[in-house]
């Protein structure tokens, strides 16, 4: 379900609700946009940070399609 959500992302520019785990140990909900998607790790542009980041799927707790869409493209 979860490479299933990111590949979807990825392919249709959707908005993803996720609750990540941060190598801190920081529970953080994100609002993202895959832009590539690996074996154990993606890279997405998060709203939270306003930039793009790299998250390991491992640290994933809950991933989602959010009710907030855009209608611009992030590069």
């Amino acid at each position: 379900m979860v490479n299933g959500l990111l590949e979807r992302s990825l392919r249709e520019n959707i908005v993803l609700e996720m609750i990540y785990l941060s190598n801190q140990n920081q529970i953080t909900q994100r609002r993202i946009i895959v832009r590539e998607n690996k074996d154990s790790s993606f890279r997405a542009f998060c709203y939270l940070r306003k930039q793009t980041r790299i998250f390991k799927k491992e640290n994933i707790l809950s991933i989602s399609q959010s009710k907030y869409q855009t209608n611009w493209r992030i590069s």
